[in-house]
């Protein structure tokens, strides 16, 4: 599933117009953004949880020529479903 056919699920889902269904997704994918970029966690009970880790630095290696590299340290997002999430996929 892309973000063209979720848009239509939740046009379809929540009885809205496509435009409506994209600005209401596009404000929410801003909102978790928005959310992780300050630090905090966004949970959605039931769903999962959205957060921010520190990635420590770390070396590397080149797999083209075998040489060391160093990786700097970033932070990056992650996702740990929620217990409804997993019992439905399962």
């Amino acid at each position: 599933m892309n973000k063209g056919d979720l848009i239509n699920a939740i046009a379809e889902n929540a009885d809205l117009s496509k435009a409506k269904a994209g600005e209401a997704l596009d404000a929410t994918l801003e909102a978790i953004t928005g959310a992780l970029k300050a630090g905090d966690k966004v949970s959605l009970i039931g769903f999962g949880t959205f957060s921010v880790s520190l990635r420590a630095a770390r070396e590397g290696h080149n797999p083209a020529t075998g040489k060391k590299i160093k990786i700097a340290a970033k932070n990056v997002a992650k996702f740990k479903p929620g217990a409804k999430l997993k019992e439905e996929i399962e």
